[in-house]
């Protein structure tokens, strides 16, 4: 299917560019709960970066190609306004402690929606991009009414002289209700994302580890000229059929010990993970 030209500057594809290939597996590290969230307890954060460190490297010996560092021990999530400056400063030091220890990419996402405060933790870390689960128009999520902020966060990266860092939008994110745009079709929405200048686009199920669903996938790919990552349901029995679509999958539960998002990564499931990837690469 062809695509409008783009009124910005022609784009490389990012997944090509951050990773030098196509068919990329990122995994997700879940951060431990952080200083400001309900259940951080007072233990001491070098032991919240340490365990960061430790699954980014599990991760990394398996064959894992990038990772996203996520606050997701901090349920239950705030909106963006509600987070304190502590956030921003535990996610830029622990991220820049993954980074230093491992030589893959490495991205920032801030639950629930803080894409401000990615951004500002990966300048200050170095990392390579941020994921946004609403970037444009809105939805009801768990948190309440949830605002795409392109805008606001586009002159944020830019104030911050950050273009660099690539923004990975979600496209209908899980764990919300789409009302508010149910007359708008999955193509015209992953076109806004695009029109709203988004580097790549995100696919999900309705809740973490749900799959993605291969109609809505198959439909978001034939609407945008970006880079289309699977964000959740992933695992080495659905990877091939999702990458006839994808360019790159984020993979978390499937991965981890009795495929919860709350145990630790176990290497043995990431080299089997990665040598399907490895055969399906070519």
């Amino acid at each position: 299917m062809s695509h409008p030209a783009s009124i910005y500057r022609e784009k490389t594809n990012a997944i090509e560019a951050l990773f030098k290939r196509r068919k990329v597996a990122i995994g997700v590290i879940h951060a431990r709960p952080l200083p400001g969230a309900p259940h951080y307890d007072g233990e001491p954060i070098e032991t919240v970066y340490a365990h960061a460190v430790a699954e980014a490297k599990r991760y990394v010996d398996g064959g894992i190609d990038g990772l996203i560092v996520e606050n997701h021990g901090d349920i239950p999530f705030a909106k963006p306004n509600e987070l304190g400056p502590e956030t921003a400063a535990v996610m830029a030091v622990m991220t820049d402690r993954v980074r230093q220890a491992v030589s893959v990419p490495v991205g920032i996402n801030v639950l629930a929606n803080a894409v401000d405060t990615a951004l500002a933790s990966a300048k200050a870390s170095s990392a390579d991009f941020v994921r946004v689960n609403q970037w444009a128009n809105a939805y009801v999520a768990n948190e309440g009414f949830m605002e795409g902020k392109a805008g606001a966060a586009s002159r944020y990266r830019a104030w911050l002289r950050a273009n660099d860092i690539r923004v990975f939008a979600d496209i209908h994110v899980k764990h919300g209700a789409h009302a508010i745009v149910a007359d708008r079709s999955l193509a015209e929405l992953t076109r806004d994302a695009e029109f709203f200048d988004a580097d790549a686009v995100i696919v999900t199920g309705q809740r973490t580890g749900n799959s993605a669903d291969p109609e809505e996938l198959a439909a978001i790919r034939r609407s945008t000229s970006l880079p289309v990552l699977v964000g959740s349901g992933v695992t080495k029995d659905n990877v091939g059929a999702i990458f006839e679509h994808a360019d790159a999958v984020i993979v978390a539960s499937s991965l981890k010990h009795g495929d919860s998002w709350w145990n630790e990564v176990d290497p043995r499931r990431v080299e089997a993970f990665m040598a399907v990837v490895g055969k399906l690469r070519g």
